[in-house]
């Protein structure tokens, strides 16, 4: 801020405080107040003030002549809604005309990513009375907003749903693209859902209904579509609803799906893949398909000597490529994942057969032992490795040495299946490919637990349920867009095509740039800025705040004003390519 004096004709000049400010690369000017009818005296003592220079004590009266009525947190939101624009999904919810559910579900949208709440405490964030920041007034939402006009914006946006995934499949996807697809699920709170269903929980929570959606993404994993399904819904059901979508809706006639070992089985390639001209995929063999492929001697273990991966062939997999990799510390993780569960369990189990042996009662009965037995061997999954002896009166176990030391030669040893041919992609390509799953399973935690909290679930409709996965699908796709910008204010990694590019196998675990070690040993970026999570970014720049400006002075209106940025929040909207005034 500073104090102009402009000249008026004839008249003496007009004394305004204004303020001035960056709009992309051009440097504007607004003025606060007319300050022409002030004393000469305190007008110079603002001048002295707002340049920083000390002020006598009989100006300090000055401090007295404004009143902050009110200052709420903004640089957050103008940071996601600046990207949300960027990004012109404004743009894709609007139908003909702007209406109030698509400014509603835009506001939602934002609340998810820099607050996640229940409907009922978003609802409240965004009314006048109880705003918890200035979404609500940069949105024109009005003085009342209440949880049923979101649920009401919510039905509108699930019918915005196709028309919204085709739009972003014709930005991220194309013809010949990769196609990552995996699903997760997530707990139900309550039972009146009819989506909610009793099944595998990948949240460990066995005893709530469960919710299974698929998420697709593009190679980098931007999130391009969803689908919710029934909580009791295996994984390889998800499959051909997504290839209808990616051939039908999205108008794709060539593309490279890319899903885990248990998406992608032999029964889908069969019914659904194989049978789909222009559609390739990527997928992994199971462990017990491995083990037969060393059996039958169309895999040699003598093949990872010297290297880590090699291209195979067997009469089982006709007219597809099998290329079978070596990872020495995923060897060694295996290995001592499996001696800590084997030790686990053999603790466990001489319990039950001390049981059997005490003189006060002992645990007797077949039935009785092979029930405490079959509870310990479901908990760590490794009853496969023990040889058991249940009788009436004693229990005996030991383990099979054999059996884990066939298991463990394999350990490490993974094969990638897949049907596009050498001259498109080679053997290292199809295994980065697939490791790229990875990128959906980043998304899952984004969405799940680190920053969307799109669990527990409270919906009792399905259209609702719905929604509100669809609804933190497009939170993650900006959220997604604002990491790539920022990735120099944070501990992600800047460097990461460059890394995949340098390393000497793609097999190999990937290394950290040299940049990101620096950022993340000393804490700060090479510009000495501290170096955030996007989490603790987004709350340093919430204390970017607009303050309403109240002068007690006759005459003088109140005026708006943000707090001036620090060198963080800064450089932070100049990655993202946004202003902080909207």
């Amino acid at each position: 801020m500073y104090v102009a004096a402009i000249p008026n004709r004839n008249s003496p000049p007009a004394i305004l405080l204004r303020e001035s400010y960056r709009e992309g690369a051009r440097v504007r000017n607004r003025t606060l107040a007319n300050l022409s009818h002030w004393p000469a005296a305190k007008i110079e003592a603002l001048r002295a003030l707002l340049r920083g220079k000390p002020v006598a004590a009989s100006t300090l009266a000055l401090e007295q002549s404004f009143e902050i009525e009110r200052s709420l947190p903004h640089g957050h939101v103008a940071a996601v809604l600046g990207t949300l624009k960027r990004l012109g999904l404004d743009r894709l919810l609007e139908a003909k005309t702007r209406a109030r559910p698509r400014d509603l579900v835009l506001a939602m949208l934002i609340e998810r990513v820099i607050a996640p709440h229940s409907k009922l405490a978003t609802a409240r964030a965004l009314t006048q009375a109880t705003q918890a920041s200035t979404l609500g007034e940069l949105l024109e939402l009005g003085a009342q907003v209440d949880e049923d006009d979101l649920y009401e914006a919510m039905d509108w946006l699930l019918t915005r749903q196709p028309e919204m995934e085709t739009a972003l499949a014709k930005r991220h996807l194309g013809e010949g693209s990769l196609v990552l697809y995996d699903v997760s699920s997530t707990y139900f709170e309550g039972r009146s859902c009819p989506l909610a269903r009793l099944g595998h929980s990948r949240d460990g929570q066995r005893d709530r209904p469960q919710i299974v959606f698929g998420l697709m993404t593009n190679a980098a994993g931007c999130p391009v579509a969803v689908e919710v399904f029934e909580g009791n819904t295996g994984d390889p059901k998800t499959l051909a609803p997504q290839i209808a979508k990616l051939r039908a809706r999205f108008g794709l006639k060539r593309i490279v799906l890319v899903g885990d070992r248990g998406m992608i089985t032999d029964a889908r390639i069969e019914a659904e893949l194989a049978p789909v001209e222009g559609l390739d995929w990527i997928t992994a063999l199971r462990a017990p398909v491995i083990a037969a492929l060393v059996n039958e001697g169309s895999l040699q273990l003598s093949l990872f000597d010297r290297r880590d991966l090699a291209e195979i062939a067997s009469p089982e997999f006709p007219n597809e490529r099998l290329i079978v990799c070596k990872n020495p510390l995923l060897a060694e993780d295996r290995s001592r994942k499996r001696k800590e569960l084997l030790e686990a369990t053999e603790r466990a189990l001489e319990q039950i057969a001390a049981a059997t042996r005490r003189a006060k009662r002992a645990l007797r009965g077949k039935d009785r032992i092979a029930l405490r037995v079959g509870k310990v061997l479901d908990r760590h999954k490794v009853g496969k490795h023990f040889r058991l002896t249940i009788a009436g009166t004693r229990f005996a176990y030991a383990r099979d040495e054999a059996g884990i030391a066939r298991e463990a030669a394999l350990d490490g040893i993974y094969v990638i299946r897949t049907s596009v041919a050498p001259s498109a992609l080679s053997a290292a390509q199809a295994v980065r490919s697939y490791k790229r799953l990875a990128e959906v399973e980043r998304a899952f935690r984004s969405l799940k637990s680190v920053d969307l909290h799109i669990r527990p679930i409270f919906h009792h409709k399905a259209e609702r349920v719905r929604a509100h996965v669809f609804l933190c699908m497009l939170a993650h796709y900006v959220e997604w867009h604002m990491r790539e910008r920022l990735k120099a204010l944070l501990f992600d990694e800047e460097e990461k095509r460059g890394a995949e590019a340098s390393r000497n196998s793609v097999v190999a675990k990937a290394q950290r740039s040299a940049r990101t070690l620096a950022k993340i040993q000393t804490k700060r970026t090479p510009e000495g800025l501290p170096v955030h999570s996007f989490r603790t970014l987004l709350q340093d720049l919430a204390t970017l705040t607009q303050n309403r400006i109240v002068p007690k002075i006759s005459g003088v209106q109140p005026f708006e004003m943000l707090a001036t940025a620090t060198a963080v929040q800064q450089r932070a909207f100049e990655l993202l390519g946004v202003s902080p005034r909207l």
